[in-house]
């Protein structure tokens, strides 16, 4: 399964709680924090929510 490099951009606060949770399930606390996760449905439908907050680059 590929690998993908998600990198927050943007703060969490001031969002819904919905979206500060997603945040967090991805294992993003901070702004320009980075995490490598498989590109599971379950991923790919969390970064989708949050979408404009973060960063997503695809690892070869």
């Amino acid at each position: 399964m590929k690998k993908i490099k998600i990198t927050q951009i943007k703060s969490g606060i001031d969002r819904s709680e919905r979206q500060k949770l997603t945040l967090k399930a991805l294992g993003l606390k901070n702004v320009h924090a980075s995490k490598e996760v498989e590109a599971t449905p379950q991923i790919l439908g969390m970064v989708k929510k949050v979408d404009h907050l973060i960063k997503v680059e695809e690892i070869a």
